[in-house]
């Protein structure tokens, strides 16, 4: 495995999403919002400007967390506009060399079981042969939509879309947020798993979600990271905080900088906990 993270939760600025990185010795970084606009919404001129300063910084791009399918495009949005994101974000992968772009599967908006079920997956199945014909994967994480709502739905999923553009991120704070148990969900599923972020939380008597740094929630960090070193996991292990910067209600990105110490000090807790496993 390798580390990354998503610069955002550091700061709202790339040099300081770069300058986390640098400080935290990873040689990769995962984008998500730049100074508040994602990463596949940037114009050109902005763009090539992340590429050059990613680049002069030495630093790979694990994946792109684009917005395609997610917690903010239910259903009901039009498709148009998951397609024309994803022919946007291709040609920036290429150019940044990455292989992952981080998506979800439309929360449903009061359609029936099966009208949402079988509209997201003719909508997966489309984008995923847009990505087998630009050379890059979707990683469908743990989290909203139809795919996400279950480990078995995330199973047919893959089995009806039948891509090999077609992945997993296995979000490990997910579960707690959405009241799944998190050892079972990822033993059903890690099979396909192929990047990971690691974030942790516990839910309070009052139905609350507490998000800790890793290792101190219940989102079994530790039994994962465990198997995953076992199974001699290559991919990404990527953070995503939620400590101070929680992109779905509301943030664009880490502000000052509190939000950029607590990012650093979560990538160090991080490698101290994989450290710690046999």
């Amino acid at each position: 495995m390798y580390f990354s993270g998503i610069g955002d939760e550091a700061s709202d600025s790339l040099d300081d999403q770069i300058r986390a990185h640098q400080e935290l010795g990873w040689k990769h970084i995962e984008l998500r919002n730049i100074d508040g606009v994602c990463v596949t919404d940037l114009c050109d001129r902005s763009f090539e400007r992340v590429v050059e300063k990613v680049t002069d910084a030495g630093l790979g791009v694990s994946g792109f967390a684009s917005q395609l399918c997610n917690w903010a495009r239910p259903i009901s949005t039009h498709p148009d506009i998951d397609v024309q994101e994803l022919k946007r974000a291709i040609p920036r992968m290429q150019r940044m060399g990455c292989e992952y772009l981080r998506i979800m599967s439309y929360p449903n908006q009061d359609w029936p079981e099966e009208e949402w079920k079988e509209e997201t997956l003719t909508r997966l199945k489309k984008l995923a042969k847009i990505a087998e014909d630009g050379g890059i994967k979707l990683a469908h994480e743990n989290c909203s939509g139809w795919g996400g709502k279950s480990p078995q739905a995330m199973l047919e999923m893959l089995e009806e879309v039948n891509s090999p553009n077609l992945t997993l991120i296995w979000d490990t704070g997910n579960p707690v947020r959405y009241g799944h148990d998190p050892w079972d969900f990822y033993n059903q599923v890690r099979d396909h798993v192929e990047y990971v972020h690691v974030k942790d939380a516990r839910r309070e008597d009052d139905g609350s979600i507490t998000y800790t740094y890793p290792g101190q929630g219940d989102g079994a960090v530790r039994q994962v990271l465990t198997d995953l070193k076992k199974r001699g996991f290559d991919g990404p292990v990527s953070i995503e905080p939620h400590l101070e910067a929680v992109i779905h209600e509301g943030s664009s990105g880490g502000s000052g900088e509190k939000a950029y110490r607590t990012y650093v000090e979560y990538g160090k807790k991080l490698m101290e906990l994989v450290d710690s496993i046999e």
